[in-house]
């Protein structure tokens, strides 16, 4: 094992986070918590993610259910289309894969929602494949330590792979995102406290302008304005039909814009569209 692979298990042997998800190889509880984490912050997650597989505990509870019922469970998390991905691949594996996940990275590409990312992680966290991740955390430990520079998506997971000590795919995967949370991050690195800083292509070049992470694969791209969005206006409709039905008169006021209900009535569409709403002439329900 070299240096940098030694250092970084060892120092995530001691500094690793203790989270639910990582107690569990059952590719099911891997995907629900690989979808909740797109995008959102670990500390609500954690509080979501034991209440929802208690309610869904398996593949097959979870397609038998109301996508609606999946919704609702999803309240707090954001990104709500990520429940209907959820519940449609879900319903994707009982009928095609008699009511489990697929084993393949193929098979799970072909799943709602799954996309290169979060087929290799369920491999990795529920089956200890050894094969390298690309996010935005992982995605940042790749430009800066492994490589130096930045990347595009193929020389990244490439490099990614490379990477991961045979038969430590779980603990390398954990361990790179531990440091790319805690110490290897987007603003203000933590290089003085860095386990790895000895071996990393970044520091032992001296910091060179500009950051490898600046345009590198996986790096999240800033998002836009979140208040006053057509965004906030849809997650404002589905947390109000989480408590009931709501009325085409009401639509305007619930969204946000009570205003305009020109604009509440076409972004009300696009939650029909998405499957994260049925509209009738009563008004807008969860499906």
């Amino acid at each position: 094992m070299t240096p940098l692979r030694r250092d970084l298990i060892e120092w995530w042997s001691r500094e690793g986070r203790d989270l639910p998800w990582r107690r569990s190889r059952d590719p099911w509880a891997v995907l629900v918590s690989e979808l909740m984490l797109q995008q959102t912050q670990v500390s609500r997650v954690t509080e979501r993610y034991v209440r929802f597989l208690e309610r869904f505990p398996t593949v097959v509870d979870c397609a038998a259910a109301p996508v609606g019922d999946v919704i609702d469970e999803w309240a707090g998390l954001g990104y709500n289309r990520r429940a209907v991905h959820l519940h449609r691949a879900a319903v994707r594996c009982v009928e095609h894969h008699d009511g489990a996940l697929p084993d393949t990275l193929a098979e799970l590409l072909d799943l709602p929602g799954v996309g290169p990312y979060t087929a290799r992680a369920v491999l990795v966290f529920a089956h200890e494949r050894d094969i390298g991740l690309v996010d935005t955390n992982a995605g940042r430990f790749v430009a800066r330590a492994l490589a130096g520079r930045p990347l595009s998506p193929k020389e990244a997971q490439a490099v990614a792979d490379a990477a991961v000590p045979e038969g430590w795919g779980w603990t390398w995967g954990q361990a790179v995102f531990d440091l790319g949370a805690s110490v290897c991050r987007k603003r203000s690195p933590r290089c003085d406290d860095c386990p790895i800083r000895p071996h990393c292509a970044w520091a032992t070049a001296g910091f060179p302008a500009p950051d490898p992470i600046d345009g590198s694969a996986g790096i999240s791209a800033p998002q836009s304005r979140f208040d006053g969005s057509d965004r906030q206006g849809r997650g404002r409709l589905v947390d109000a039909m989480r408590a009931g039905p709501v009325g085409h008169e009401a639509l305007a006021a619930v969204m946000g814009w009570p205003h305009d209900p020109a604009r509440a009535a076409r972004v009300a569409a696009t939650l029909e569209r998405d499957g994260l709403a049925i509209a009738d002439d009563a008004g807008y329900r969860l499906p």
